[in-house]
């Protein structure tokens, strides 16, 4: 019976002995990084129509840059660096900005067309590219740039702060000022008051006796 007994207990012992083991395995699944691509010099760019993301053009592997930073797709997973040669980290989700980016955006570079419009890009050094695409984007450079350089495309309406309303002058409250008559009323007034006191005067000439008069009344 003891025997038996202490049987059990080592069984139990070997089977928990490893599961307690493995729980305390922190269990990490490492992701390859893509290999480098050899660049020759640093890549030129051009900007992606009614973006402001730009794509490398010269090299088969799908190479952006946006926002301060190297962005390529390899495997399925998504990498992204401050440098285009190296230095590649592991991203978690599809960027943001490549819901924007069409499939054939290659087939519209090499027919300089974007969506039926004739597309006379630029070509944009990597040096240039780096000091200056902050301020092209605060800016809205590529907006003022004949819209990306691609014949009658309409640039995509901004967003504006919104604007005080104005109000009519039916809204506007009237502030009531002095009484003031038209001048041609005043005019009239003046006039009406001058004759009035002509009037007076000549009644009261009529009235009063003129003084050769006064003076053969007063012989009579």
């Amino acid at each position: 019976m003891k025997r038996l007994l202490l049987g059990t207990i080592l069984l139990i012992s070997l089977i928990a002995l490893p599961i307690s083991t493995m729980a305390g395995v922190d269990v990490h699944v490492s992701i390859p990084l893509p290999p480098p691509i050899p660049f020759p010099a640093p890549p030129e760019v051009v900007v992606i129509p009614e973006t402001y993301v730009y794509a490398v053009p010269d090299v088969r592997e799908e190479i952006f840059f946006y926002n301060g930073w190297w962005w390529r797709p390899w495997r399925g997973h998504w990498y992204r660096s401050r440098h285009y040669n190296s230095g590649w980290v592991y991203y978690q989700s599809v960027p943001s900005f490549y819901r924007g980016i069409p499939p054939g955006w290659r087939n519209y570079y090499r027919d300089h067309r974007w969506k039926g419009h004739p597309w006379d890009y630029h070509r944009i050094p990597h040096g240039q590219l780096e000091r200056n695409w902050s301020s092209w984007e605060k800016s809205r450079h590529w907006e003022k740039q004949q819209t990306w350089g691609v014949h009658g495309l309409k640039p995509r309406a901004q967003s504006q702060p919104p604007t005080r309303p104005v109000k009519s002058q039916s809204q506007e409250a009237v502030k009531p000022e002095p009484s003031r008559g038209h001048p041609r009323e005043v005019q009239a007034q003046h006039s009406q008051i001058q004759s009035k006191h002509q009037e007076a005067q000549q009644h009261s000439r009529q009235g009063k006796p003129q003084k050769g008069e006064a003076d053969k009344q007063d012989k009579k």
